[in-house]
């Protein structure tokens, strides 16, 4: 389970579990089917879980694709809490890839496994079992699973190699090189833990730099075994070994020179040969990295500000098909999503108060448009005390504003992001909620407004609700493409864009809406974090007690600030 915020305020239920530690799954199969006509498969693993007292299983995440194989390694590992006292039901699932496409049954199905985590654990930390095809009798091949339990080591590895004078392999050209990286495992074998890129053509090659945490490359034990075999790439799966050598975290931590010069070598050719050729160490270091939990626990304070999009594009309130829609029976699109990510964010705040603001709307009694309007109509006060507050200001405010327009986010980005600049010594972070139905019509000013804010403790969260295409605001939710701006690119992603749609289930409303709050919180930690590493903070001490407070702007700030009339890859 990722730690997330709401890990903060966490109170034990006494008849809760802790867990006993962390376990690290690495998966391999070795004679999986063969679905493709004209090369082998492509496959991906699966991993499935069931919770505690739930009969039905749930998907927990994807390793990455390896393409055109039968005996993949995955290097994705998959990283679970451990429960002696609990019966932990896992399924492994594993597909040949035909698409891009996320949906499971776009896929060529290749076998399953289900066991418990007491039976790997139990089998030594090494589990090999036959894979079932839809319960048919059919030789599907086997699955072996690796559980090993992970050190609290926080160390992060950085590296980079050269090779020289290496093998010539291919007819026509020379070698296409790249390196994989496993560590020993307590038997003798060897776990795979980093592959590097491929590199065309070339005898000599230059491989970019990689981070790994120490914990995956060597379980935080300097002096464990790394062997590195490096091979050339072939287009069919059938990769040629030049070479292999052996190394330690010790010894690469000595950084380059003598002792990090390597010597290929060939298991079927060092009788004959002196060696394959020679790989370099040219760079290396070792810093601790530190968690979302570490700033929280050394007093950094969330600040949170939640934004309602109150544009005429959302349809006249008096209609039933108005996103804004007040009807007496059940809660609006806007309300919803506001409870679901509400209800947990009030979580980590102390006193309960949120500055709550809207946008988009015409206000009275003059008629002047505004795009940062205090939602409950106090101009020396946005504060709403808590999600309920903020729900009876928009409420409200839907009875004396008048929706108009246009849909501009960069005003209240701006906005938030003048106090965020005001706090850049990791004393206090901000996370600006956002509510729209997406018709943005700012769009250059709120790239350029998160642009100028990526550099700021300061993320943002967009939920969209309705049924508009919403293709502006994936665009500035960076992940696949970081968001750039007359040719500058933002520091770091710090959006996160959620559409509401994806998460309504009237069947179980209370599960969709913990499913919409963990998938807008998810990204929060992370965001944290890299502001803090690119701002070179690094957490305080941890207090003796776990608490979250969430500051509020002082109001003679807010008075300052007056309001103005957003190898492969998983799938």
């Amino acid at each position: 389970m990722m730690a997330g915020p709401g890990d903060v305020n966490f109170m034990m239920d006494p008849e809760q579990s802790i867990p006993a530690t962390k376990v690290e799954l690495t998966v391999s199969a070795r004679k999986l089917l063969d679905m493709d006509t004209f090369s082998k498969s492509d496959p991906l693993c699966v991993l499935f879980m069931k919770s505690l007292g739930s009969d039905k299983y749930v998907e927990y995440g994807r390793t990455e694709v390896i393409m055109n194989t039968l005996n993949p390694n995955f290097v994705k590992k998959f990283v679970l809490d451990y429960f002696f006292e609990e019966v932990q039901h896992l399924k492994f699932e594993l597909y040949d890839v035909d698409s891009k496409s996320p949906d499971l049954s776009k896929h060529d199905f290749l076998g399953s496994l289900e066991c418990t985590m007491g039976n790997i654990m139990g089998a030594g930390g090494r589990y090999v079992q036959p894979l079932n095809y839809k319960g048919k009798k059919k030789d599907c091949g086997k699955i072996i699973i690796r559980g090993e339990e992970m050190s609290q080591c926080k160390d992060l590895m950085t590296l980079q190699f050269k090779g020289e004078n290496l093998d010539k392999k291919d007819f026509f050209g020379k070698s296409d090189p790249f390196l994989v990286f496993s560590r020993q495992n307590e038997d003798g074998t060897f776990t795979i833990c980093h592959k590097t890129e491929v590199i065309k053509n070339t005898l000599n090659p230059n491989w970019k730099c990689f981070s790994i945490m120490l914990r995956s490359f060597c379980n935080g034990d300097y002096d464990r075994k790394i062997q590195v075999e490096c091979y050339d790439w072939n287009r069919d799966g059938s990769h040629s070994m030049i070479g292999v050598f052996e190394t330690t975290v010790r010894e690469l931590s000595r950084g380059p020179g003598h002792s990090n010069v390597y010597h290929l070598i060939h298991p079927k050719k060092k009788a004959k040969k002196k060696n394959s050729g020679l790989i370099f160490l040219t760079a290396a270091s070792i810093e601790p990295q530190h968690t979302f939990l570490d700033y929280i626990q050394g007093g950094c304070q969330l600040n949170f500000t939640v934004a309602i999009d109150f544009t005429a594009s959302n349809g006249d309130p008096r209609q039933p098909t108005s996103l804004h829609y007040m009807n007496p029976y059940q809660p609006n699109h806007y309300l919803r999503a506001l409870r679901a990510v509400g209800q947990v964010i009030q979580d980590y705040d102390s006193d309960k108060l949120f500055p709550a603001f809207g946008f988009g709307a015409r206000l009275p009694p003059t008629g002047v448009v505004s795009h940062e309007f205090y939602l409950n109509g106090r101009n020396d006060n946005p504060y709403c005390n808590g999600i309920d507050g903020v729900v009876d200001a928009y409420q409200r405010a839907l009875h004396t504003v008048q929706l108009y327009g246009p849909t501009n986010f960069a005003p209240i980005i701006n906005h938030v992001a003048r106090f965020a600049s005001a706090k850049r010594d990791g004393s206090e972070y901000f996370v600006l909620l956002i509510i729209t139905d997406g018709i943005i019509t700012d769009m250059a000013r709120t790239k350029e407004a998160i642009v100028n804010a990526a550099v700021l403790p300061l993320s943002i969260i967009i939920v969209g609700v309705g049924k508009e295409n919403f293709a502006n605001m994936e665009e500035l939710d960076g992940d696949e493409v970081r968001l750039s701006y007359q040719g500058r690119t933002a520091a770091r992603d710090i959006v996160q864009f959620v559409p509401f749609r994806d998460f309504e289930n009237s069947d179980n409303v209370v599960v969709s809406q913990a499913r919409l709050a963990k998938e807008v919180l998810a990204e929060i930690p992370d965001q944290l974090v890299s502001y803090m590493k690119s701002a070179k903070i690094h957490p305080r001490p941890r207090r003796a007690s776990i608490t979250s407070t969430i500051s509020t702007m002082s109001a003679m700030s807010v008075a300052s600030a007056p309001p103005q009339p957003g190898y492969s890859t998983p799938i």
